[in-house]
Formats: structure tokens, C-alpha cells, sequence
């Protein structure tokens, strides 16, 4: 239900009343109010910034959250509508909190708990909403509201691992970088002033230095627009079909990190494949599912040719296996699972299998990435402060001799 503010006219005394009602739609509170003889002045929804809420993304823990209290809640045979009114009075999260709130009410109303859902696409995936519909049909919504659970807090330590992994360099690299231009913005140029005190003829390195310094510090403004250009019109290009098609080509073949990425796309697309299926998902929907929570359009586009070529009679690892995306191992498990019947459970093991080489990988990428960024570091600014000491180490000789 939906609250509205109105003001209206009386027909039978001609004052003005306003207020607020409950309704389904602007369509009901227009009827509510013509079936109380009150000619409308305005009318509109209220609490538009609990609807702002309602329309934001909830973080993966607090659905984790959601998900494993309301199983928990209905195992124990309370009711969706009691369950949702307790959860909407306990979550922390305030924009999840009114989502629940709204979601209860729609359930009072008799709408089903998957067209509740459905309602916050923002909120709840397309994957997550399937598993609802899913668990409502065949009567195991707590069940399956536990697998999705166990699902999502499988994605949100897959993510951790990932950011981890990038956090570290990138954090390194971005001192690294910092560091070199306070050496040529501030250092450098004081140096430079006590050698032209000085006089004489300086050391090679240390003029290569002095120039790039004057360059750097003449166009640094110049360089950062330029930088926050190239950022911007990067991400408006990736936010295009074909850009974001190249870029995620791109990412696949970065070396290092591009096994990495794939590992990861490797696991999402297994463990969500056999979270589905396992929920009783027919496999094409479950695959179109899949391809859309993929993450990257290079296994997106692998999995809707897969699909394709499934609904033609072909089995699922063939066209996996033509595509070239997937490892040839997860290709014959898949076809092994389908020739026994337990897809399922071969997709589970290739999602335990690739979650582990990803922790395997995010260890592996610390230790080759710290002792690339300490020579770096080691020759960037061991160079900067050597081309700097030359001089003063000429002065020293010629005042020995």
C-alpha cells in the first residue's frame, strides 16, 4: 500500500479538506476519494524520500542478513506477513527497513512475496527474485531463502578477496606515485635553487631531473585535467555495449590479474548455476539468469550461445566447450554431471574448486606484486635522490683535492 497527501472539496458544504490515505495506486485513492463525494485538488504520493530508499542498492551483507532471519523466521512456522513485520521493526539498514515495510504491506494485501520482491529490482536481482518465485511454487521458501543465503554469502567473500587483491597494489602504487611528485613539485626545485647559488656545470642525471621537474611542475594542472579527462571519457566508453564488450576482453587478457577475473567469472557463473538448478530452475531460464549476473560480456555472450545452441538439443558442455571462455576441466565436469544426473552437484564442486584458486591466487598476487612495487619504488626514487646527490658529491671532491 501507498500513502498519498490530497486536498479536496466537500460537494455538499464546499470545504476544503486535505489529508493523507492508503492505497494501491493513484487510480484506488481517486476512487476512495470520489466514493466520499470530495472533488480532487491535488493528490500526489507521500514519503517520496522513503521512496529514494526503496530505490537504492542494498550491500550483499544485509541481504545475507535478511535472508538467513526471514528462513529462520518461517522454519519455525511463523507466518511471511508476522516474519516481515518483525524484520521491518529490527533491520539496521534504513533504506532496506522501508523495503520490508513496503514489501509487508503488499503481502497483507494479498500479493504474492515474489511480486513484492519484484517491486525493487534495485534492491533484489533478477537471480534472487527466480529463487523466490521458485520457493513460493514449491512450497520451500525457507529453504531456498537459506540457499540464497549461503549464495550471497558466497559472493560477498568472493568479492572481498577481489578487492583485496586490488586494494593492496593499488594503494602501493598511488604512494609510490605520490611520493615521486612531491620529490619533482617540492624537493627537486629546492635543490635546483642551491645548485644555480652553486654555479657550475651539473651531472647529466641531474639535468634530465631539473628539466622534468620544470616540466612537470610548469603543466602539473595541465597533466591532472588531462588524467580526469581520460578517466571520464574512459568510463562513459565502457558504459557503451561495444566498449564494455572491449573492455572486458581487455580485462580477461591482462596478464596475471586476467586469470584472476577469470577464475572469478568461472565461480560465479558455477555457483549460481547450481544454486539455481538445485532450486529447480528449467536450465534455460536458469542459464539466462546466469549470463545476466555474469559480470563480464565475454562469458555473458559465451552463455547465451550456450543457450541457444541448448535449446536446438545440443548438451550443455558443448557449446561451452566451443566457446574457448571456459577451462576444459569445468567443460568435461559439466558433461559429466549431465550424463549422471547431478549437474548440481559437479557445478558445486567447480564453484568450491575456483573459489579456492582464487584465494590461491589473491595470496600468490601479494607476493609477486610487493617485491615488484619495492623495486620500483627502489628505482624511481633511489634515481630521484641519486641525480639529486651528484652534484654535492663533485662539490665534496673538489673541495677535498
Amino acid at each position: 500500500m501507498l500513502i498519498y497527501k490530497y486536498v479536496a472539496k466537500d460537494k455538499e458544504s464546499a470545504r476544503t479538506l486535505s489529508g493523507t490515505l492508503e492505497a494501491q495506486s493513484q487510480k484506488d485513492a481517486e476512487e476512495i476519494l470520489h466514493q466520499k463525494n470530495l472533488i480532487i485538488v491535488s493528490l500526489k504520493q507521500a514519503k517520496a524520500q522513503a521512496g529514494k530508499k526503496a530505490s537504492r542498492r542494498i550491500a550483499l551483507d544485509d541481504l545475507v542478513v535478511f535472508s538467513r532471519q526471514l528462513a529462520t523466521l518461517i522454519d519455525s512456522g511463523i507466518t511471511l506477513v508476522a516474519a516481515l513485520d518483525i524484520l521491518k521493526e529490527q533491520t539496521e539498514n534504513k533504506a532496506l527497513a522501508d523495503i520490508i515495510f513496503r514489501m509487508y504491506q503488499d503481502v497483507e494485501a494479498g500479493k504474492s512475496f515474489c511480486d513484492a520482491v519484484a517491486r525493487y529490482p534495485a534492491a533484489f536481482s533478477e537471480f534472487y527474485i527466480s529463487m523466490i518465485k521458485s520457493g513460493e511454487a514449491s512450497g520451500t521458501l525457507d529453504e531456498v531463502l537459506d540457499r540464497l543465503a549461503l549464495y550471497l554469502e558466497k559472493t560477498a567473500a568472493l568479492r572481498r578477496k577481489i578487492k583485496s587483491s586490488l586494494v593492496y597494489p593499488a594503494v602501493v602504487v598511488t604512494m609510490a606515485f605520490s611520493i615521486t611528485a612531491l620529490l619533482l613539485l617540492k624537493v627537486v626545485p629546492t635543490f635546483k635553487s642551491i645548485f644555480e647559488t652553486l654555479g657550475g656545470n651539473l651531472p647529466l642525471p641531474t639535468q634530465i631531473l631539473i628539466a622534468v621537474s620544470d616540466i612537470f611542475k610548469q603543466y602539473f594542472l595541465l597533466f591532472m585535467i588531462a588524467f580526469g579527462l581520460s578517466i571520464f571519457g574512459l568510463k562513459r566508453y565502457v558504459a557503451t555495449p561495444s566498449g564494455r564488450y572491449k573492455f572486458d576482453k581487455f580485462i580477461l587478457k591482462i596478464p596475471i590479474f586476467g586469470i584472476l577475473f577469470l577464475k572469478v567469472a568461472v565461480a560465479r557463473f558455477a555457483r549460481t548455476f547450481s544454486t539455481l538448478v538445485k532450486s529447480g530452475i528449467p536450465i534455460l531460464n536458469a542459464l539466462d539468469i546466469v549470463a545476466k549476473t555474469a559480470g563480464n560480456k565475454i562469458i555473458e555472450e559465451a552463455i547465451e550461445n550456450s543457450r541457444q545452441a541448448i535449446r536446438d538439443g545440443e548438451p550443455i558442455y558443448q557449446p561451452l566447450e566451443r566457446s574457448k571462455v571456459f577451462p576444459l576441466m569445468v567443460v568435461r565436469m559439466i558433461g559429466i554431471g549431465e550424463k549422471t544426473g547431478e549437474l548440481e552437484k559437479m557445478l558445486g564442486k567447480i564453484a568450491e574448486f575456483y573459489e579456492n584458486e582464487v584465494d590461491n591466487a589473491v595470496s600468490g598476487l601479494t607476493s609477486i606484486i610487493e617485491p615488484v612495487v619495492i623495486a620500483f619504488l627502489g628505482i624511481v626514487i633511489g634515481g630521484i635522490v641519486l641525480a639529486l646527490f651528484l652534484p654535492i658529491f663533485k662539490i665534496s671532491e673538489l673541495v677535498a683535492h
